[in-house]
């Protein structure tokens, strides 16, 4: 008896809520007016109350049947209500792109997908942000109290400048180079700006740093003559 107490009166709520609201004269799909995650279908001005899966929210916008999507790519404004969450593990919800549940792991996250988590590891040096649901800059992330796993400074002291590199077009290099300050055949990768990797150019070639690439030491000032004193190799086949 209780249970079908219970029943009635969802069914209950759920078309009384279905009979207030109003249908447009055109047929279609509409937003609930509080709860983001709410809609209605109206058919010949019969309104029929529907719910985006767990964790996605409905978008009057788009133009297409299915008008659910992911909340930070739908503008909800005063519509901020929501069914309740339908959580497993590591999914606070069924759907959607979550932040690790440990605070100081800002570079994983979770994609899950009815309940099904997909871990995803961002490239090294950024951080997961939940409002944009991407990779980017620890600084545009915000997130406070994360672990850093990466090496921000080499054995030998090389750390990346903080100013970046600005390419020809005034764009910022993501990956930009350097050469080294005493040895004319190494150089350093500053992977998305703040990872350094200590890199060097095979035997007979040195670092240009003009055109940001290997080069033959005769076109590199002051490298000209960087292998003089190198053994020539010797020749394949021949013994001494």
């Amino acid at each position: 008896m209780k249970l079908l107490l219970i029943s009635f009166f969802v069914t209950f709520t759920v078309v009384t809520n279905a009979q207030q609201f109003k249908c447009p004269p055109k047929d279609g799909s509409y937003e609930d007016p509080i709860q983001c995650d709410k809609f209605y279908e109206c058919v010949d001005g019969v309104p029929k109350e529907k719910l985006c899966p767990d964790g996605l929210v409905f978008d009057p916008t788009i133009r297409k049947i299915n008008k659910c999507d992911q909340p930070f790519n739908v503008e909800c404004g005063d519509r901020t209500e929501l069914q309740p969450a339908q959580p497993s593990r590591l999914c606070p919800r069924r759907n959607g792109f979550f932040a690790h549940p440990e605070p100081s792991v800002c570079n994983i996250f979770f994609n899950c997908i009815e309940g099904d988590h997909t871990e995803i590891r961002c490239t090294a040096g950024l951080h997961f942000d939940e409002y944009s649901g991407t990779c980017v800059w620890p600084q545009s992330a915000g997130r406070q109290g994360c672990d850093d796993t990466t090496t921000k400074k080499l054995k030998d002291g090389f750390e990346c400048p903080k100013d970046g590199q600005i390419d020809a077009n005034g764009q910022l290099i993501v990956h930009p180079k350097y050469a080294h300050p005493t040895d004319c055949q190494r150089f350093y990768v500053c992977l998305n700006g703040e990872e350094p990797r200590d890199l060097g150019c095979q035997v007979g070639e040195v670092y240009n740093d003009e055109s940001q690439r290997c080069d033959a030491p005769e076109n590199v000032p002051g490298c000209e003559e960087w292998y003089k004193d190198e053994p020539a190799p010797k020749a394949a086949g021949k013994k001494s």
